[in-house]
This record gives C-alpha cells, sequence and structure tokens, in this order.
C-alpha cells in the first residue's frame, strides 16, 4: 500500500515538475526563436531596401554625366523611381518618402508619397534625424518602427558609370502588408515547431523518468522500512535485556508522541522523537550485567557507571547519520528541569524539547508498569507523583498537556504486553516517516 501510494504522488509530482520545466523551456525557446525570427526579418527588411536603393542607383547613373549635375535631374530620378515603384508593386515594399544628398551632406531633392498612410507621421520622424552617410560600405539601414508601421531607413551611395559615389540616397523603405505577413508568417510557424518539440520530447521523457524515479522511490521505502525495523529490533533488545519485556519501548514511544502533538510540535521534529523513544537506552549495551540487572540498590560507584549509558547511547547514535537527531531523547532523557540530572546538569529549555517530552512519557510509563522489583501505580497515583516533579524534574507547561491526556493513554496503551502500542506505533511510523517519502520526488 505505501509503494503503491507513494507511486501515485511520485508521478504527480513529477508529472508537475516536468510540466513545469516544460513549460519554462517553451518560454525561453519561444522568446530566443522570436528574437532570431524578428532578427531575421529586419535583415530581410534591410536587402529589399538595399536591392531598392541599388535600382535608383542605376536609374540616376545615365543622368550624371559630367561633373555638374543639377538638383533638377536629381528630383527626376526621384520621381522616375516612384513612378516605376508604383507600377511594378514592389511585393517587399517601396520608397515612400526618399531625399537626395551630395556628398557633403546638402539636400538635393526630395519626394515623398502624400497619400501613403501615416505619410505625416512619418515625415516629421524624418525631420527629426541627421543624414550620415556610411564610410565605407556605401549603405546603412536601420529599421524603425513608426507609428504601427515598420520602415527601414537607408543610406544608399548613388555612383556614375564610372564607380564614383555622386551622391546618396537617404529614404524611408515601406514594408508591404504582404510582405511583413509571411515575415510574421514564417515566425509563428517557427515558433509552433518549437513549442511542438518542447512537448513532444517532454512527453517522451516523461514514462523513463517516471520508471526511475519510480524505481528510486520504491528502493527508498525499501531502505526506510529496514532502518526502522532495524531500530524498533535494537530497542526491543535492549528493553529485553533490561526488563524482559519490549512493551515499554512501544508505550513511550506512542505517549511521546501524542503529547508531541498536543504540544504542537512541528511535524517535521516527529521522526527525531520516535527515533529517540525507541533508542533511548540503546546505551545501555554498554554496561555490565551485575549493575544492570542487579535487583536491589544501586551504589553510589554502580550508580556513576549506570549513568554512563547515556554516553554509550551517544557514541552508538553518532556513528550513523540517519541516528543523528535521535540524539536529543537519548542524551537528554535523564536531565531535570531545574538542573538536577544528568549528564550535563541542563536547565529548562536548555533541554532539548524532544528531551523533556520524553522524560515525561518514560516516568508515565515507568510508573504504570510492574517490573520484577515494584507493582504498577494507579493513574491517580502516578499522576499524583508526576505533580511533585512539576517545575522540578518537568517542564510545567508540558506536564500540563500531559495531563490532559493521560487518561485516554492509559486506557488506550496500559496494557502490559504493549499489544494496542505496538499497532498504533506502526500508524505513526506510516505517518511521520512513510508518508514524507514523496519528498523524494522533490528532491530529486
Amino acid at each position: 500500500m505505501i509503494k503503491r501510494d507513494l507511486k501515485g504522488a511520485v508521478r504527480r509530482t513529477l508529472a508537475l515538475r516536468v510540466g513545469g520545466v516544460a513549460l519554462v523551456l517553451c518560454v525561453v525557446f519561444t522568446a530566443v526563436a522570436w528574437l532570431n525570427g524578428n532578427a531575421r526579418m529586419e535583415q530581410a527588411v534591410s536587402e529589399l531596401a538595399r536591392l531598392e536603393g541599388a535600382r535608383f542607383s542605376r536609374l540616376a547613373s545615365p543622368l550624371l554625366q559630367g561633373n555638374e549635375t543639377t538638383p533638377a535631374r536629381w528630383q527626376s530620378a526621384l520621381q522616375t523611381l516612384a513612378r516605376q515603384g508604383a507600377a511594378t508593386e514592389l511585393a517587399g515594399g517601396r520608397f515612400v518618402l526618399a531625399k537626395v544628398f551630395d556628398t557633403d551632406g546638402r539636400e538635393l531633392a526630395a519626394l515623398d508619397d502624400p497619400g501613403f498612410p501615416g505619410i505625416d507621421e512619418l515625415r516629421t520622424a524624418a525631420a527629426n534625424l541627421a543624414f550620415n552617410p556610411p564610410e565605407s560600405t556605401g549603405y546603412r539601414a536601420v529599421s524603425r518602427r513608426v507609428g504601427d508601421r515598420t520602415y527601414v531607413t537607408t543610406a544608399v551611395a548613388v555612383r556614375d558609370a564610372a564607380g564614383t559615389v555622386r551622391g546618396w540616397l537617404g529614404g524611408a523603405f515601406a514594408v508591404s502588408p504582404a510582405a511583413m505577413a509571411e515575415f510574421r508568417s514564417n515566425i509563428a510557424r517557427t515558433l509552433l515547431y518549437v513549442i511542438a518539440i518542447v512537448l513532444i520530447t517532454s512527453v517522451a521523457l516523461f514514462p523513463v523518468i517516471s520508471a526511475l524515479v519510480n524505481r528510486l522511490a520504491a528502493a527508498s521505502v525499501d531502505l526506510l522500512d529496514a532502518n526502522l525495523e532495524t531500530i524498533q529490533v535494537l530497542g526491543s533488545a535492549i528493553a529485553k535485556r533490561d526488563s524482559d519485556t519490549d512493551a515499554h519501548n512501544y508505550r513511550v514511544a506512542v505517549y511521546s508522541v501524542r503529547l508531541g502533538e498536543a504540544a504542537g510540535l512541528p511535524e517535521q521534529e516527529m521522526p527525531a522523537l520516535i527515533k529517540g523513544a525507541l533508542l533511548h537506552d540503546v546505551g545501555k549495551l554498554g554496561i555490565r550485567d551485575d549493575v544492570l540487572l542487579k535487583p536491589g540498590k544501586l551504589t553510589d560507584d554502580e550508580f556513576e557507571t549506570m549513568k554512563s549509558h547515556v554516553e554509550h547511547g551517544l557514541d552508538i547514535t553518532s556513528r550513523a547519520r540517519w541516528l543523528n537527531d535521535a540524539g536529543d531523547v537519548v542524551g537528554g532523557h535523564h536531565e531535570k528541569f531545574d538542573g538536577a540530572g544528568y549528564p550535563a546538569g541542563l536547565v529548562g529549555e536548555d533541554i532539548p524539547i524532544n528531551a523533556r517530552i520524553f522524560a515525561i512519557a518514560d516516568v508515565f510509563d515507568a510508573l504504570t508498569s510492574e517490573r520484577p522489583y515494584k507493582q504498577p501505580l494507579s493513574l491517580q497515583e502516578t499522576l499524583a507523583t508526576l505533580s511533585r516533579g512539576r517545575g522540578s524534574h518537568f517542564e510545567p507547561a508540558l506536564l500540563d498537556c500531559f495531563n490532559g491526556i493521560a487518561a485516554d493513554l492509559y486506557e488506550q496503551y496500559g496494557d502490559a504486553e504493549g499489544h494496542a502500542a505496538r499497532r498504533e506505533l506502526q500508524g505513526l511510523l506510516d505517518r511521520y516517516f512513510r508518508s514524507n517519502l514523496p519528498g523524494l520526488a522533490n528532491r530529486a
């Protein structure tokens, strides 16, 4: 069930991630294609303008005989260009405003199309532009937007039959609506191809990526289960060595989680609390039997030996990265709120919150459980004993919170064999460990 739920969660997460990446790629590549398409369109329009300028040069060349060319000849050449442009209906566009300058930049002739839409805006824009002939190439073109139309402003060298530059044609070349429509259609097709390629690639890769991530997620579930089984087995082994039963471990784990929930402990802290509860006495592996199993009261030296189980526990849990966060409970469950505990004598909130929670659950279960050396106390006697430790052994706010849930916990999970607590713990493991595994897909 866990693997099946995880598989569905991973597929949903992966679909969102792949879809998001595809969307970003579509936006990026579409923007790049749009910019490239516009650049190619401007280049093509500039080439049309250059060809039209070259046509004017050919028209004017027969008029440029001798050293002197009157403005009237230039004006005649411009009018011929306008008539032929209108007659041939050039598909790419035509000059709608043109001026001829001599080699010193003086205006010799000018002509525009008064019937052209937007000619007034174009005249205003042209009046504000200084004429700057190219220095070497004999041609310059700049695409400009005036109003709602695109024009190409050009400067084309006009040469005589001998190839000598006799003047310059400066003008505004208006791209025809048909040419603009074709350019934009080409850009739109390119954008559609780009989007289709990205989407098809994403759809094709999704099953492959999904299969790989699902395999990884399934392996993670198996690894998590193995880790959880290991800490339960290890904790049970310690509990059985200490008291011939592992029920204590299951109960204190459940009690700790329920108190943590009631106290508002963040959900992401729960796994550390559970691991710490199951392994709180793991350090007793390092305590020799004559001390650990002694039925009577321990001597001072024996008690010092017994206290060393905390350091042993921290040493054991620190060797596994996955168990590092259990150290708060393992190292702090014998600290007391007033600083009288061990091993560090921490006071108040210097004691980790998980250790403060567990201390209440641990003592509650110890008092309500039968041990070889004592009979269990009743619920009322246990709560009275806990109350005597308020502010000294236990944090008052946490103890008040526990008092509100203690009766229900005792009734549901207080059986000597710990069967109910064992079942409840499995549900808690599913909730706080396994249900968070879809986060694997987010990290992947």
